[in-house]
């Protein structure tokens, strides 16, 4: 996206997004970025015992 000024001049530096604070996660979003952690943990685990196993 482009911004000219008043003389026509364009402009095509970024456009800056609105700020906006963060919000602490509730319990049930912290539960399930822990139930994601784990599952990746086992995930990765298990692709390098397999590629242990078959090397």
């Amino acid at each position: 996206m482009y911004t000219y000024d008043e003389t026509g001049v364009m402009n095509n530096y970024a456009v800056e997004p609105k700020m906006y604070f963060a919000v602490f996660p509730s319990p049930e979003q912290q539960r399930q970025y822990l139930i994601q952690g784990v599952l990746a943990v086992l995930l990765v685990t298990a692709t390098i015992l397999t590629a242990f196993v078959v090397s």
